[in-house]
């Protein structure tokens, strides 16, 4: 599963197997886009409570789950 929104679809769709399938498929993509945005962020001089708040997360969440991926 690749298109957006058919993962949309599936993931509320009634076939428990696709939907969980889907719902995976889309907290995969979830976190390699906040990565992406935390990267852009930091480069762009945000500190860690700025994307925290963003996030709405704590400082030291949003620091252990990223700071070493940077």
């Amino acid at each position: 599963m690749t298109d957006h929104t058919t993962l949309v679809t599936a993931a509320a769709g009634e076939d428990p197997q696709q939907g969980l399938r889907a719902v995976r498929a889309l907290r995969e993509l979830a976190d390699r886009l906040e990565t992406l945005q935390v990267r852009r962020a930091r480069e762009l001089g945000w500190s860690w409570q700025q994307i925290a708040a963003e996030l709405g997360v704590s400082k030291q969440a949003v620091n252990k789950k990223h700071a070493r991926r940077i």
